[in-house]
């Protein structure tokens, strides 16, 4: 086994136990809209996903059947809030309320040709005060050291404190998906 076959990977837990007080943010953009995507379809929630996800490896989704995807994203305690510029979907994020008294941001990120915009602080301003509007005890977030550099950063820069912090080693995701995709064309 080369070292190509497994990848080390420390994981950030991240919570905050109170909504922020300042101000909420405003962008510079003036045609910016975030939709709820009710139900999406699994290619556009693929699309999303993959299209975000890609450079951070985020793999797990990837590998689940389609009527597994569809069973969590369309639950009624998982919402998909889509951010779009200038009518182009730029990025999304997905809030967990499946356990009782917290939130989840489960996935949140930006489209690569969106990045380096500031619109990721936006998105992120904008899903936190979202996900205190579901009333939680607590809104928490998970990072790893294959997202974006800036994203542990940003989540504390935002208010999120680390409450836990664990190292693995995983089968690297690359060919996981390699062989996922050879045996989808068979």
């Amino acid at each position: 086994m080369n070292s190509y076959e497994k990848i080390e990977v420390v994981t950030t837990y991240l919570e905050m136990t109170r909504p922020p007080a300042d101000k909420e943010s405003r962008h510079r953009l003036e045609k910016l809209a975030i939709l709820r995507a009710h139900n999406p379809t699994i290619s556009f929630y693929r699309y999303l996903y993959n299209t975000v996800g890609d450079k951070c490896l985020w793999y797990e989704r990837r590998l689940m059947s389609d009527d597994d995807l569809l069973d969590i994203i369309h639950d009624e305690k998982v919402s998909i809030y889509v951010l779009y510029v200038d009518g182009v979907p730029a990025g999304y994020a997905e809030f967990d309320r499946r356990i009782d008294n917290d939130v989840e941001l489960a996935y949140f990120g930006l489209i690569p040709e969106f990045i380096g915009r500031g619109l990721g602080s936006y998105l992120l301003d904008w899903s936190i005060r979202k996900a205190w509007s579901y009333d939680p005890q607590r809104v928490w977030v998970h990072t790893c050291t294959l997202d974006h550099p800036q994203a542990l950063p940003t989540y504390q820069k935002l208010g999120f404190q680390p409450y836990k912090q664990e190292t693995v080693t995983i089968d690297n995701p690359r060919l996981a998906l390699v062989s996922s995709t050879q045996s989808k064309s068979e």
